[in-house]
């Protein structure tokens, strides 16, 4: 009788999960992981967030875009911000392109929340 109720409750969360990326349009979720997509400036004097472009996430990447060094960056800054092992993010799309897309070994509702997070105080 346990597993019924914890069913129900998975599929709850998976559907809240789903909504919550739904309000981001550089967020897919994908069972428990979740893709986003970023818009990457390399070459920036500091590293972080600048807000959201044309659909995804800008990230400012101090580190030079040459011999992988910008794409380590960035999969490395997902992974401190979430707080997850740097093994949870991968580059999926992008590898020589500004437009880059990382798969995050994380829910969607998580992710979202740091999003809403991040942006809001960028906006500030």
């Amino acid at each position: 009788m346990a597993s019924k109720p914890d069913k129900a409750a998975s599929a709850r969360a998976h559907e809240a999960a789903l909504l919550a990326a739904l309000d981001w349009p550089c967020l897919v979720a994908k069972g428990g992981q979740t893709c986003l997509d970023l818009s990457v400036v390399p070459n920036a004097k500091h590293t972080g967030a600048d807000g959201l472009h044309d659909g995804a996430l800008r990230l400012r990447l101090s580190a030079p875009p040459v011999d992988g060094k910008a794409n380590a960056m960035v999969c490395e800054w997902v992974a401190d911000e979430l707080g997850c092992p740097k093994r949870s993010v991968r580059l999926l799309r992008g590898l020589t392109s500004r437009r880059k897309q990382v798969e995050i070994d994380l829910d969607a509702g998580q992710v979202a929340a740091w999003l809403k997070k991040l942006v809001l105080s960028v906006d500030e």
